[in-house]
């Protein structure tokens, strides 16, 4: 049972305790904040990964990344065989101004050319100038933490047991057929 007026007392309480502690205000520009280290900042481009197979742009929820590419031809590196074609990415931009910042198209990157890069300081005074182009995103690479260290108690992944297999057996193999080859030529 309540009493006309108890909330506002509990409120003013909570303010009078506060009021006597100290405040923990971090004077921003002069003092950097500690971010947690997988902190969302900006997305970076690592180049050298991107095929320009656009699963980034046509993911991406907002339509703020752009991708303009053309088509190069390699000649074959053997005279029998065809001469290959590759994409050359030519544009790689983000609007900032539209990101929503949900990482899809980080996740649906199959060549790890995406990542993120606790950088937050990228602040415009005109809004035009928040799409940043390729060579932006790539300064914003050198800033990406490395990942963490994998769990040394962890269990192995299947694939790598697996192929361990195989190679133990093909191992067993080829020990087999060089005894019994010494053997046979005894």
């Amino acid at each position: 049972m309540s009493f006309p007026g108890s909330g506002l007392a509990k409120g003013l309480a909570v303010t009078l305790r506060t009021m006597t502690k100290k405040t923990v205000t971090a004077q921003y520009p002069d003092v950097q904040p500690e971010l947690p280290p997988r902190t969302r900042g900006v997305i970076a481009l690592l180049e050298e990964n991107c095929t320009v197979c656009m699963l980034c742009a046509r993911e991406c929820p907002d339509w703020c990344i752009y991708i303009d590419s053309h088509k190069e031809t390699l000649p074959a590196a053997d005279p029998n065989a065809r001469a290959r074609t590759r994409n050359v990415l030519d544009r790689f931009a983000i609007d900032f101004s539209l990101c929503m910042y949900c990482g899809i198209c980080i996740e649906v990157c199959p060549f790890d050319a995406l990542f993120w890069s606790p950088e937050f300081e990228y602040a415009e005074t005109d809004i035009l100038e928040l799409t940043h182009e390729r060579d932006k995103l790539r300064e914003w690479m050198w800033t990406v933490p490395a990942p963490p260290a994998l769990d040394p108690a962890a269990e192995e992944p299947k694939e790598i047991a697996t192929a361990r297999k195989a190679a133990e057996k093909l191992a067993a193999a080829a020990a087999a057929a060089a005894a019994a080859e010494a053997g046979g030529s005894e």
